[in-house]
């Protein structure tokens, strides 16, 4: 059998897993396929138009957007 790793027992950079987007090395990159389309989706639930949607938006911003769009729609509870 192998022991599960609470989260005291975990590498100390896996306890903070959560960065600031403008954090991640990645962040200047173009959005994913997936953060594009929940982008969308939650854009829709929050009654904003569509041609607010910047498809050359890069993962950070969409990430920060996306989160701002669940606290409004109540998604991210």
């Amino acid at each position: 059998m192998s022991k599960q790793n609470l989260p005291d027992e975990l590498p100390e950079q896996s306890q903070n897993a959560v960065k600031d987007p403008d954090q991640w090395t990645t962040g200047g990159e173009p959005m994913t396929g997936p953060q594009a389309s929940y982008l969308k989706t939650l854009m829709q639930q929050a009654g904003m138009p569509e041609d607010e949607f910047d498809p050359k938006m890069t993962k950070a911003d969409a990430s920060k957007m996306i989160d701002e769009l669940q606290d409004k729609t109540g998604r991210g509870q």
